[in-house]
Order: structure tokens, then C-alpha cells, then sequence
């Protein structure tokens, strides 16, 4: 029973179950005077859903179990999405980015029929995202899914989001790659010890995913590097990334005792989910000053990073984990263009003067 309990308390920090005056289970989320409500249903789609409300000091309102919901309608067809294999396939991070546009879909609209959805509701959301054209994407995108999923069942027999064009993003760059200056502000704000100091200098030395990174710890540490296998999706290839330790990370990793189990602790001293240490990440820029940076945009820095060092791309991509060259090049836009191009012109000046010689 007590190792149940603790395995629950790992999972689900804060959530802890009470009976109530029917003598039935209940759960609830506590954490510095804020309760809420997280259902009877153990780690169910409901219980999480409202647990990650929770996180994030907000309530769910009202009973949104399946039982509730009216058949044909939005609210229905989510449900039902996260009954798919494609939904269960996902990995659990990726479940809470997807799932929290979702839930914002259900809340604005999940009352109308699907069979009468139509182009012009489609386009009437994308213009309520009209001044956050990232997350008009995203929700773009989570529609598509969901009408396929309704001519799938034969709820309507077409897609209405088709043709709706996807809306533009006013950085076509995408995530803010951090400067030196910036990660020499951040270190300055955060010194050794601190978690902040820690997840920064990972992050930045490893080009690690934030959901890889919760997961670092010293049985991810063999002969002077650090070997783990990045996997963006449950059912995606497992990809095994070897990484030599160099010295700013090894003084950082020497501060972390030996039996800790993962390099990241929460304040609660458990392992961090990787949503919580995002969201722990844009706090620490925000009180350091650096508002328009985010944990993504480390992952970046340490590309802008190898490229500014002239690493080849294969080089690159061996210490980021991508799949393909493409995404190696978007990571690296930030590189430093002033110095590659006085390069390249160099290598064109060089080639010249030989053809001239040999001439």
C-alpha cells in the first residue's frame, strides 16, 4: 500500500484522495492554498486533464465525463480522439501541449454540432488567433485532426477545414535562440546549485528536448559522456545520442550527489515532469529579465552554438537528435552570419587564387 501510494505521489505531485461523505474516493490537487476538484477516476483522460488545470491555479468547471457529454457534438468528438491510437501513441508530453489546445476547443465550442460545423466557424477561430499566430497554427492543425477523425466515423462526410490557409507566424524563425549574452545574464541571475543553473547549463551542453532532460541523471553518465536515447513519440525509433561531458557541465554535474536519481528536482525533491520544468523555465527568465526567452530556445542555442563553431551539419544533428537536415537548418538560422559568411568568402578567395596559380 505504501509503495502505491508513493508511485501516486510521484505521478501526480499535490494530488492526494479523501472520502467523502458517501464513503466514496475522491482526488484533489493542494498546492499553497489552491484545491481543486480531480474527479474519482485514478489517472484517467478526466483526472489529468483536471490535474494540469490545476497546475496551472485553474479549476474545471461543472462534470465534463462522457456521460455528460451530448452525442455528434465538439465535446463528444474530442472524447473520442483521445480514444484513438494516435492519441495514445503520443508521448506524454506531447499529450499535454495537444491536450490543452483541446480542452480550450471544448471550452469555447463544444456544444456544437460537428455535422453543422462549417468553413466560415473554422475561420472565425482562426481570426479569434489572429494576434498569436503560433497557437492559431496549432489549433489549426488539432481541427483537422479532429474533423478527419469525424469523416472517419461517419459523423459528417467532409473535412471544413480544408483550404482554410494556415495563418502566418510573425517570426517566421520560430522560438527565440538565446545569445551569450543572454545565457551570461541567465547564469549571472542563477549561480551554481541552483536548479535554474542546472536545467540552463544541461540544456545548453546537451541540446537536450526538455522531456529528455527530466530524464538525465548519473545512469545517463558512462565513461565521460553522457549516452541517452531521444524518442519524440512513443512509437517512434528510439535514437541514441553520445555526448561527451565537457568542463562547465562536468563542474555543474560534480555539485549533484551520486544517489540522486535524475539530475532535475522539483521543489518537492521528485523528478520534473517536463511541462512543470518549462514552465519553471519561463519564470526563472522572467525574473532575470529575459522575457522573450523560453525553454525551447536553448535547444536552439546549442545548435547556433555548433554552427558558430563551424559543425558540420551531420555534426550537428548527431548531438540534437533530429531525424533529418532540414530541421538542422532551422534550428540554426541564429548562426552567427556575419562570421560564416567572412568564411565562406575566404573559401571562394582561396579557391580563386588556386585556379589562378594553377593557371
Amino acid at each position: 500500500m505504501g509503495h502505491a501510494r508513493l508511485k501516486r505521489q510521484r505521478e501526480f505531485p499535490g494530488a492526494s484522495h479523501f472520502i467523502d461523505r458517501h464513503g466514496k474516493r475522491r482526488w484533489r490537487y493542494r498546492e499553497k492554498g489552491f484545491t481543486a476538484q480531480l474527479g474519482t477516476d485514478y489517472g484517467s483522460d478526466e483526472f489529468v486533464r483536471r490535474y494540469e488545470a490545476a497546475l496551472r491555479c485553474e479549476k474545471v468547471k461543472g462534470g465534463v465525463g462522457q456521460d455528460r457529454t451530448r452525442p455528434g457534438t465538439i465535446n463528444a468528438l474530442v472524447l473520442a480522439f483521445y480514444e484513438t491510437v494516435e492519441w495514445r501513441q503520443m508521448a506524454d508530453y506531447t499529450k499535454k501541449t495537444r491536450r490543452y489546445i483541446l480542452e480550450a476547443l471544448r471550452r469555447d465550442h463544444g456544444e456544437k454540432r460537428v455535422s453543422l460545423f462549417k468553413r466560415r466557424h473554422v475561420m472565425e477561430i482562426m481570426a479569434d488567433k489572429s494576434e498569436t499566430p503560433a497557437a492559431g497554427q496549432r489549433m489549426l492543425q488539432m481541427l483537422r485532426r479532429l474533423m478527419d477523425l469525424a469523416v472517419l466515423l461517419e459523423i459528417r462526410p467532409d473535412n471544413p477545414t480544408l483550404g482554410v490557409k494556415m495563418p502566418k507566424s510573425k517570426n517566421p524563425e520560430g522560438f527565440h535562440t538565446w545569445s551569450e549574452e543572454e545565457i551570461d545574464i541567465f547564469n549571472k541571475a542563477y549561480p551554481p546549485g541552483t536548479t535554474a543553473h542546472t536545467a540552463m547549463t544541461l540544456r545548453i551542453w546537451t541540446g537536450a528536448a526538455v522531456g529528455d532532460a527530466c530524464q538525465m541523471g548519473w545512469h545517463n553518465v558512462k565513461d565521460g559522456k553522457i549516452e541517452y536515447r531521444r524518442r519524440k513519440t512513443r512509437n517512434s525509433v528510439d535514437i541514441l545520442i553520445v555526448i561527451p561531458i565537457q568542463p562547465p557541465l562536468q563542474a555543474v554535474l560534480d555539485l549533484i550527489p551520486k544517489e540522486q536519481k535524475t539530475f532535475l528536482l522539483n521543489n518537492r525533491g521528485v523528478q520534473y515532469p517536463a511541462a512543470t520544468l518549462g514552465q519553471g523555465m519561463a519564470r526563472w527568465c522572467d525574473a532575470a529579465g529575459l522575457t522573450h526567452c523560453t525553454s525551447h530556445g536553448l535547444r536552439k542555442a546549442c545548435a547556433r552554438r555548433l554552427a558558430d563553431a563551424l559543425a558540420s551539419p551531420h555534426e550537428i544533428q548527431a548531438v540534437t537528435g533530429h531525424t533529418n537536415l532540414a530541421m538542422v537548418s532551422h534550428y540554426t538560422r541564429a548562426a552567427d552570419r556575419t562570421s560564416l559568411a567572412s568564411s565562406g568568402m575566404a573559401k571562394v578567395l582561396a579557391q580563386s587564387e588556386r585556379g589562378i596559380e594553377g593557371g
